[in-house]
């Protein structure tokens, strides 16, 4: 689900891996070509939140910022009063409180800009310290998520930059992504018609309905807004929002952030990631940590940036996954 703190991705993850499952999947879809999400630099945004304040001109790609990253709409709103950026905008047509120069809204559109038969290719190609910002919900359908990302990674390649200046950037819209990936969780839904459990780890966006799964198919809900996935659990395990628990989650830049416990979680409720370790130890799949210290020296082993805090981890290998995109068979012609 969108909300699940890394602890709890971590756990529940190596749980299931003990018990020879591979089959980890978020709700929120992302589809792109080439190395898909084998490479931090294909999923994150690059430039970093305070990088709009330096850049000359910002390409928006089916991203609505103001609904999807209020905070990173002040900061787009910010330079283009105080900066003179110069934004456009590839999608549906909206009110993001500031100007912007509308493109249109088809693969058409990203097609002449990859071709340079498009007035804006000059202005991307003249730029300084231009963004190309794909929102997730563009790359949510599997036709055209690929293509559409393999038109950004085109543009970027063609643009000319100052030194070390990243173009590319990725606007994720649920909290728990980035972080999610970073663990190994793969990006969308699979085929669940055949499975005999399925475990909802605060999975709430109506993804998984109980048509879709067998008549035997066992259902465990974990979470706390009960909201789509605990009518259709066999089960359910209460657990605690982010406000009632000391948790990391890593953000659309990649850095990782720490939310401090506020109140007690209500009744029965518990931390996320103590139900999992206390169910892995029923089922005879004891996980080796019983503190929060102990999973998050866990957690540095598997990727060090997840406790880094307040620290964005830049990405690398942008050659080599542009590379991969060029041979993935999406390039525009």
């Amino acid at each position: 689900g969108g909300l699940v703190d890394v602890e709890s991705l971590v756990a529940l993850k190596e749980f299931f891996n003990i018990a020879g499952c591979e089959s980890l999947y978020t709700e929120e879809m992302l589809n792109v070509s080439g190395p898909g999400v084998d490479l931090r630099s294909g999923y994150l945004m690059n430039s970093t939140i305070s990088g709009i304040e330096d850049a000359d001109v910002l390409l928006l790609i089916g991203a609505n910022p103001r609904f999807e990253a209020p905070l990173i709409n002040a900061r787009i709103r910010k330079s283009w009063i105080h900066n003179e950026l110069r934004v456009a905008s590839v999608g549906a047509e909206l009110d993001l409180t500031y100007e912007y120069e509308h493109l249109g809204n088809s693969s058409d559109t990203l097609r002449d800009l990859v071709s340079g038969k498009h007035p804006f290719s000059k202005v991307l190609g003249g730029a300084k310290r231009p963004i190309i910002l794909v929102g997730s919900s563009a790359l949510q359908d599997a036709s055209d998520g690929p293509a559409v990302y393999s038109s950004a990674v085109q543009l970027a390649n063609q643009t000319k930059p100052e030194n070390n200046w990243r173009v590319l950037n990725i606007l994720q819209r649920v909290a728990s992504q980035v972080g999610a990936l970073d663990v190994g969780y793969e990006p969308g839904i699979g085929d669940l018609s055949r499975a005999k459990l399925v475990y909802l780890l605060g999975a709430d966006g109506g993804m998984v309905n109980r048509a879709a799964l067998s008549d035997d198919c066992f259902v465990v809900y974990q979470g706390h807004h009960g909201d789509r996935g605990a009518p259709i659990a066999d089960v359910i395990l209460p657990g605690a929002a982010y406000t009632e628990k000391t948790a990391t989650y890593v953000n659309t830049e990649g850095r990782a952030q720490q939310t401090r416990r506020a109140v007690d979680p209500p009744g029965l409720a518990r931390e996320d990631w103590k139900i999992i370790r206390a169910l892995s130890e029923i089922c005879s799949y004891t996980l080796p940590y019983d503190e929060l210290v102990e999973l998050r020296a866990r957690m540095a082993q598997i990727s060090p940036t997840l406790v880094r805090y307040g620290d964005a981890e830049p990405a690398n290998f942008f050659t080599l996954a542009h590379a991969l995109v060029k041979g993935s068979g999406f390039a525009s012609n």
